[in-house]
């Protein structure tokens, strides 16, 4: 079984930078599609972005499109979300997670939004922090 782990999140200003990396312990992770969400207090999680290796896409909701960017690692071990031009309102607490397997981009965007409310199963996830 595939265990993530994420990491990189911070205190940082508005309109600074952090990058999260989710990690697999277990071994590359190019088989899978994964995303990204986040959870803000007394909010609903939601999906932020999610990257499928069958089709080589990504996809973003509105509210960080053009702001962050998520990539994998040249052996694939880790997903990354860079974020950049960072909000208050993009405080939260961000978790990675694995879409399925195979999943073209549009199957994965769709899973992402199933597992804001359906997936049961979160890692601890990375407290991000933008204030002044």
């Amino acid at each position: 079984q595939v265990h993530l782990v994420e990491s990189g999140g911070g205190l940082v200003q508005p309109g600074g930078s952090l990058t999260l990396s989710c990690s697999s312990s277990t071994g590359a992770l190019n088989h899978f599609a994964i995303g990204w969400f986040r959870q803000a207090p007394g909010k609903e999680r939601e999906g932020v972005s999610c990257i499928s290796f069958t089709d080589g896409r990504t996809y973003y909701i509105d509210s960080v499109k053009g702001r962050f960017t998520i990539s994998a690692t040249n052996a694939k071990t880790a997903v990354i979300l860079e974020m950049n031009n960072l909000k208050p309102e993009d405080t939260a607490t961000y978790y990675c997670a694995i879409l399925g397997m195979g999943l073209s981009t549009a199957q994965a965007m769709g899973r992402m939004f199933e597992f804001q409310s359906q997936l049961d199963d979160w890692g601890q996830g990375t407290q991000v922090t933008v204030s002044s």
